[in-house]
């Protein structure tokens, strides 16, 4: 067998024991990219290697197949690449002023090398650390984050257990720190600011959705009270409406780039919804739906001369260049 399909096999295998709903060999086939028979000779080769191999029921008669917890770990190791990555991504989060994240990845990386066999972490270690020594971010200057990890850490509890929190906020304009009841969802890191996204527990807000500034939270604390959820509030839908961290109203937005930046720009997602179209004197042209005037401006101006903004029509009557 070559050693490429051996890998596929273990990978199989690892995601066998990972996944406790199990892999259909639907799964399999989109994975690996194999048609429906090939899924079943893996699969049969898996159940061969490992006779705990388990198979159910799940949604819609569909069958699945799981390893058992504990079935892989003298075949399960890492390497130097896996673990340069994760340190890596531990100093984008600090950079990026993320400390909780940073902190929590940084437990991960010590449980995953206190799980490496000592002869092999012994030679990995050197080559983990070239990688990661090689890998740099360019900096981004804006205002260094003062957000107390602990008080994510609270929220973050809160959300787990669908508990109500009380924060105490410091309001910039009016320089004035108020009390707030809220149904916490989630968060948004943003370029300059990180952000809660919450409801107003007070019926005197509506149903909106807002958002408060984590930098600006100055104590919470879980209450006792149940959160609720806003009807038909999904989370992942808000953010997708605005391009940048600013909600406003959404609206058609269409940008035409121009032959010389046409390959640069159809390597960028500016948008989860965007769609792009190549046109045959090499320009492109990116449509997607969203709000974020300011902070599309914002971006468009690192473009220069070479983007045009085709809708809104009245792109630039309202931001004159």
């Amino acid at each position: 067998m070559a050693y490429g399909k051996t890998f596929d096999l273990l990978d199989l295998a690892i995601w066998m024991q990972s996944d406790r709903e199990g892999v259909s060999l639907s799964d399999i086939a989109a994975r690996f990219q194999v048609s429906r028979r090939t899924a079943e000779r893996m699969r049969d080769m898996i159940v061969s290697a490992f006779p705990q191999t388990e198979e159910v029921l799940g949604e819609n008669n569909l069958k699945r197949w799981y390893i058992p917890q504990g079935t892989l770990k003298d075949f399960i190791q890492f390497d130097a690449e896996e673990v340069s990555v994760l340190e890596s991504a531990q100093k984008l989060f600090l950079k990026q002023q993320m400390t909780q994240q940073a902190q929590t990845l940084e437990k991960v990386i010590r449980k995953m090398k206190a799980n490496i066999k000592p002869d092999v972490l012994r030679k990995i270690l050197p080559d983990a650390e070239v990688l990661a020594e090689s890998e740099m971010f360019v900096f981004r200057p804006g205002p260094k984050l003062q957000i107390d990890p602990e008080l994510i850490r609270t929220i973050q509890r809160a959300i787990l257990e669908c508990h109500r929190i009380k924060i105490s906020y410091f309001h910039e304009n009016t320089k004035k720190t108020s009390s707030n009841v809220l149904d916490p969802y989630g968060f948004l890191y943003g370029e300059r600011n990180h952000y809660l996204i919450a409801h107003h527990s007070d019926k005197y807000f509506g149903d909106d959705v807002h958002l408060f500034n984590l930098m600006n939270i100055k104590k919470v604390e879980i209450l006792e009270d149940l959160l609720t959820v806003v009807p038909h509030f999904d989370l992942k839908k808000y953010v997708e409406k605005s391009f940048g961290v600013f909600q406003e109203q959404p609206f058609e937005v269409e940008w035409l780039f121009d032959q010389e930046v046409a390959d640069e720009a159809e390597k960028y997602i500016f948008h989860p919804t965007q769609k792009i179209q190549r046109h045959e004197d090499g320009s492109l042209t990116v449509t997607f739906y969203a709000g974020g005037r300011m902070e599309m401006d914002w971006h468009l101006y690192t473009w220069g001369k070479h983007v045009k903004v085709i809708k809104p029509e009245n792109w630039y009557d309202q931001n004159p260049s």
